[in-house]
């Protein structure tokens, strides 16, 4: 054994080794014995734990320890393990500090644009042309700066820098807060991760970071595992070690054959306790993270957002791909080095638009600056027939770089550079408050998804049920008692017997403790089926206790744990007197089965035949599920000692059954769904129930909640029905028979998880409706990870949910309730809606000032507002407008309407019709300003000022009046479904209120003490008010549109798409693969549906043209079926548009003599 320690000694550097060897003493083993022998499997590590310690309690002693009692809670000890060993904690990656936030910030293109402009414009400011006015260059110069504003000049450029650092301040601060709560998010979920193990012969619960090396921790179904260990004792445990070695098959684990627990794995099946023999860095994730550096896969956790970076766990480990997931880690490994973050369906059109409404800007920008050039040069060298002469270049050179700033202003304005910071202010925000609601987010996209939902799969258990079960019918001894049956009327026999084989058969980790608190309700701990049952002994003035110190859980022989496909338990026990007893609990209708005898009002076996089980199916087990009640069978069967059975042979062993008992669990609907799940309904959700009870059971209960109406046409199936529908002969699930079951299936009832993920699957895939569902899928279990991971939304229960669970979700429901996803949905439309209000507003302002200073600068050679006036007016309109549209808090009025759908515009006719409208209100007040405002207010007109001019308070008054106009709409654009009353709830949003105050104030300091830098000059009181009256107009104009129908307004487009399915390019193509497979999935929808009216078109052709030459039809049909079998070869064409070309030439050619075109 030595120097097999020494040598695994060698690969680790040197002062590790110094450490060490003094520890060797305190404890019987090495840190670095403790790791080669985790890195062994199966009878390897078996063998070379007998070698080295005897077997698995000689390898506790010398960790000091005991295998039963545990260590003892002395804070000294942990101390002094955690010191040696280590702690059960992965350092986290040092996250980005704020100067690489800001400079991440300033890559961006605009700010680029603007940069350079900016600098150009201050160096020539300092620049003073030689050619002073000679004679020869023209009175040109007299259009140039006055000496004034060459003072000022240098402002202009510094103006610009200046806005450009608030920009990038403000993006860098969001990022840094938005990485600081996230960070938060992730020790919130780290501290709740808890672990049980036995301390003092005591069972605690300890955040799984207190974990150390030498602890006996218990292992149960639905748990990862926080730490490597070694078997002590097992049931029936089966390992889902995929994250590790990528191997789907579950790994049964056992005490006499491969006892070697690792961290990072799911345990499928059983329970047992083992003893942790390395945590944190050592452990078998913690080395493989040590190898990564916790470098790539820390980034890939930000995308993933909130995973648990705890040693707890290990994310499904990149490197080692699992068999299934591999493709899916492929495309998120891809997406951690790409620098984009995860775009949501939302951030698609989003960047979508601003790059369409940037190109436009360009445009108009690069016109603008062509005109003006244009309008000079003919004047001066054409109109006024002058020379170019080398003296004057410089000159003329100032003034093209003053028509490239206007340019540039343009292009500013254009550019909604605020639209990225509104979604992140949105989503940020929205993620703070939902946190309040119990919904703790872990992907942000999850947030704004919700909004889009159309289904809802929702378990029953703990979800639309309260999860505190209580035993309340019961059918003992030949009498079905109603209520809880008096211990005296029943025979001892029949009672001794129910008590042995509910407290034996289920985990000893299940049971009831005394209440917290005075006069609440005892606390169940564990399984909430077994506590109903544990409680039952307890009504019957009995106690589980005692039998469970008298066969303690070492003792059991066998195990059989309850699992999805089993859905029942069984537990073996040697008898005193030799032999063996078999106890057994499970679903009623299954295990009745298996019965064959029955205990009498005495007692005694009777015969039980199939005819006794249907008359019980009719009279007890029917009456008690539709009251709601979940039926749970308790049976045994003896054997003796001489036929020892086969254990492994389960369907012998678990057979000729006696029943002892058959109970109604009663799990009480919450007060609050039926309301939740009235709001979903409006809201245009189908909320479906997905249970693994009996049929009944679960119709009652989907009827108390109003899932299911009378009088409604719908389905509730069972799983085994279910999957005869769908499926083909051969067994295969087929999408069209699919499509013919969901839409109306509001129950499926004893479904296995499998059932629940075809389900979702098949909602997802399926396009008969006008567009795609959006799915989201509650799950608590283990075995609901698939379908939670497949699901566009995944809640997991923060409660009741294992960590399989938990890791697969995007939201953790942190109270179980289902009321907490109607939240969500709010939430969700909330960030849609928040944006379009954005959109709409900041639209309206762009339009205006583009066309503004676009005519203003062809017209009077200059803008009207100058570039400092602009990129305030830009940093209103994008910067604050977002925060306080952004973070308008949600109200009911969000689910009076349906879901938007994946493919709905951003801007819908509605909003269009607003800012075309405010546009046209806004553009006629300046330009009559402009030009006829000298004479309405009686002052000089600022058009072509002459030289030396100060700024003129005609352009000042242009300025203010666009300022209040765009303040006043922005009250306008807190509604975009064209209501009335826009100052509806306007207090509920204290940051809307600030803003608004707030720019009004600043906008009186820049007009009245603005001067020079801001090209202002003072207002008086008239002028103000006169400003103010055509602000406020905005609110009236504002009604008076709202007075056009939309309906009538047809020529209005929408705009901002999704990405289209026709116009996208190989290259985001490839993009588009890593950003959201949903892109993928449209584009191929896309694609089948071009085909498909392609293939209908063709076909109609086709028939036309064979009867034309009354030649067979078979030939036509036969080309069609040929044209389908190359839609298969063509779906990974990028573009339909390629695919229709070869689809339909052959068609053409062939069905289509004449030649005439094909529509």
């Amino acid at each position: 054994m030595g120097d097999m320690a020494n040598s695994s000694i060698e690969f680790h550097p040197k002062p590790q080794q110094q450490r060490e060897a003094p520890h060797a003493g305190g404890f019987g083993c090495t840190l670095a014995e403790l790791r080669s022998l985790m890195e062994l499997r199966g009878a390897e590590a078996l063998q070379k734990v007998q070698e080295a310690y005897g077997d698995v309690s000689g390898l506790c002693r010398r960790l000091k320890t005991s295998p039963t009692e545990g260590l003892a809670d002395n804070a000294t000890d942990l101390e002094k393990r955690r010191q040696i060993y280590g702690q059960n904690f992965i350092p986290p990656k040092q996250p980005k500090t704020f100067l690489q936030l800001v400079w991440e910030a300033l890559q961006d293109v605009t700010l680029i644009i603007l940069e350079v402009a900016a600098i150009v414009s201050l160096g020539l400011s300092f620049y003073a042309p030689p050619g002073e006015e000679s004679e020869e260059c023209g009175n040109v110069s007299a259009g140039t700066e006055g000496e004034g504003e060459a003072e000022a000049g240098w402002i202009e450029g510094a103006a610009i820098l200046l806005s450009v650092i608030c920009v990038v301040l403000v993006t860098a601060f969001n990022d840094w807060s938005k990485e600081k709560q996230f960070r938060g998010l992730q020790s919130r979920i780290e501290q709740e991760q808890k672990f049980t193990v036995i301390r003092n012969g005591q069972l605690l619960q300890v955040p799984v970071a207190a974990l150390v090396v030498g602890d006996i921790a218990q292992v149960k179904y639905g748990d990862l595992l926080p730490a490597d260990g070694v078997l002590i004792q097992g049931n029936d445990l089966k390992i889902d070690e995929s994250s590790l070695t990528g191997e789907s098959d579950h790994v049964r684990k056992s005490a006499d054959k491969d006892p070697m627990l690792l961290s990072g794995t799911h345990v499928m099946e059983g329970s047992g306790r083992m003893v942790v023999t390395a945590v944190g860095v050592n452990s078998q994730t913690g080395i493989i993270f040590t190898l990564l550096g916790a470098g790539g896969e820390e980034e890939e956790k930000k995308d993933k957002k909130a995973k648990k970076q705890d040693g707890a766990v290990a994310m499904e480990m990149q490197p080692l791909k699992s068999a299934e997931g591999g493709e899916m880690e492929e495309r998120e490994k891809k997406k951690a080095n790409v620098p984009k973050k995860e775009k949501s369906v939302l951030q698609g059109k989003l960047t979508k638009l601003a790059v369409q409404i940037g190109k436009a800007g360009l445009v108009m920008s690069a016109i603008t600056v062509i005109i003006l050039v244009l309008y000079f040069v003919i004047e001066t060298f054409v109109v006024d027939g002058r020379v170019w002469l080398a003296e004057c270049t410089p000159v003329y050179v100032q003034y093209f770089v003053k028509f490239f700033i206007i340019g540039v202003t343009v292009l500013v304005v254009a550019v909604p550079e605020g639209l990225p910071l509104a979604v992140t202010i949105s989503l940020a925000y929205s993620v703070k408050k939902m946190m309040r609601d119990n919904n703790l987010v872990r992907h942000l996209d999850a947030c704004e998804t919700m909004g889009n939902a159309t289904a809802i799969c929702s378990d029953k258990t703990g979800t639309l049920t309260t999860n505190r079960m209580t035993v309340v019918q019961s059918y003992l001894g030949d009498t079905h008692y109603k209520e809880i049956p008096a211990p005296s009327a029943l025979t001892p026999k029949i009672l001794d017997l129910l008590v042995h084989a509910i407290s034996i058969n289920s985990a000893y980790t299940t049971k009831i403790l005394p209440p917290e608190k005075e006069g609440a309700l005892p606390r169940q701990v564990g399984n909430k089926t077994e506590c109903a049952l544990l409680g039952f002994i307890l009504d019957l003035k009995r106690d589980f206790q005692p039998v469970r110190e008298q066969i303690p859980e070492d003792k059991l022989y066998k195990v059989y744990t309850f699992n999805s496909v089993r859905k029942s338990m069984s537990t073996v026990i040697r008898m005193p007197e030799g032999g063996f007893r078999l106890f057994s609990k499970g679903a009623s209708e299954i295990l009745l089965k298996k019965c064959t005898n029955i205990l009498n009002s005495n007692g005694e076996l009777r015969n039980f035949r199939p005819r006794d089980r249907d008359d019980m199916v009719k009279k007890i087990i029917e009456p008690m599920a539709c009251d709601g009640l979940r039926t749970i069978c308790i049976a045994y069967r003896d054997f003796s000692a001489t036929q020892e059975p086969d254990w492994e042979n389960e369907n012998e062993v678990v057979g000729d059954l006696t029943c002892i008992a058959v109970v109604g669990i009663e799990d009480p609907v919450r007060p609050e769904v039926p309301e939740a799940i009235r709001k979903c309904q409006r809201a245009g959700i189908t909320v479906r129930m997905v249970t693994g009870d009996n049929i009944n059971t679960a119709r009652a209960i989907a009827a108390k909640c109003g899932i299911i109406q009378p009088g409604e046409d719908f389905l509730c199936l069972e799983g085994k029905e279910f999957n005869r529908r769908i499926r083909n002969e051969k067994g295969e699930i087929e999408q069209e028979r699919l499509d013919k079951v969901w839409p109306k299936l509001r129950v499926l009832a004893r479904s296995s998880p499998t059932d629940k993920h075809t389900l979702v699957k098949g909602i997802i895939d399926s396009t008969t409706g006008e567009q795609r569902q959006v799915v989201a899928v509650t799950g608590d279990g283990t075995n609901d990870g698939p379908a939670l991971k497949k699901a566009d939304v995944g809640f997991a229960m923060g409660i009741a949910g294992t960590d399989v669970a938990k890791e697969a979700s995007d939201i953790i429901l942190t109270d179980d309730n289902f009321t907490s996803i109607v939240k969500a949905v709010m939430w969700g439309r909330n960030v849609y809606d928040s944006i379009s209000k954005f959109l709409q507003f900041q639209l309206t302002v762009n339009v205006v000032a583009v066309i503004v200073a676009f005519t203003g600068a062809c017209i009077t050679q200059d803008s009207p507002l100058k570039a400092v006036q602009m990129l305030w007016v830009n940093l209103i309109m994008d910067t604050f407008a977002s925060l306080a549209l952004a973070t308008e808090p949600p109200t009911e009025s969000l689910l009076l309407r349906k879901p938007y759908g994946r493919d709905k515009p951003l801007i819908s006719r509605t909003m269009m019709k607003n800012i075309l409208g405010h546009a046209v209100y806004q553009l006629t007040i300046i330009f009559t300003l402009l030009f006829v405002g000298e004479l309405f207010f009686n002052i000089d007109s600022g058009r072509n000022a002459p030289l030396h001019s100060p700024p003129s308070e005609h352009y000042t008054i242009i300025f203010n009046t666009f300022v209040m106009m765009q303040l006043f709409n922005e009250i306008n654009a807190r509604k975009i479904h064209g209501e009335r009353n826009v100052f509806h709830g306007i207090f509920g949003n204290p940051i809307f209120c600030t803003i608004v105050l707030g720019t009004f104030a600043i906008q009186i300091v820049i007009v009245q003490f603005g001067g020079k830098p801001f090209s202002c000059s003072p207002l008086s009181t008239e002028q103000w008010l006169w400003c103010l009256f055509v602000g406020v107009g905005e609110l009236v104009w504002g009604q008076v549109i709202a007075t056009i129908p939309t309906s009538q307004l047809k020529c209005l487009k929408e705009a901002g798409h999704g990405p289209g399915k026709d116009e996208m390019t190989d290259e985001e193509l490839a993009e588009g693969e890593e950003e959201i497979d949903h892109a993928e999935r449209e584009l191929r929808r896309g694609q089948i549906l071009w085909f498909r009216g392609l293939n209908r078109i063709q076909t109609q052709m086709e028939v036309v043209s064979t009867f034309k030459r009354s030649g067979s039809f078979q030939g036509a049909v036969r080309r069609r079926s040929s044209v389908l079998s190359q839609l298969h070869d063509v779906t990974n064409l990028s573009t339909p548009t390629h695919v229709i070309l070869s689809a339909a030439n052959p068609t053409s050619a062939a069905g289509n003599p004449s030649g005439e075109s094909i529509p």
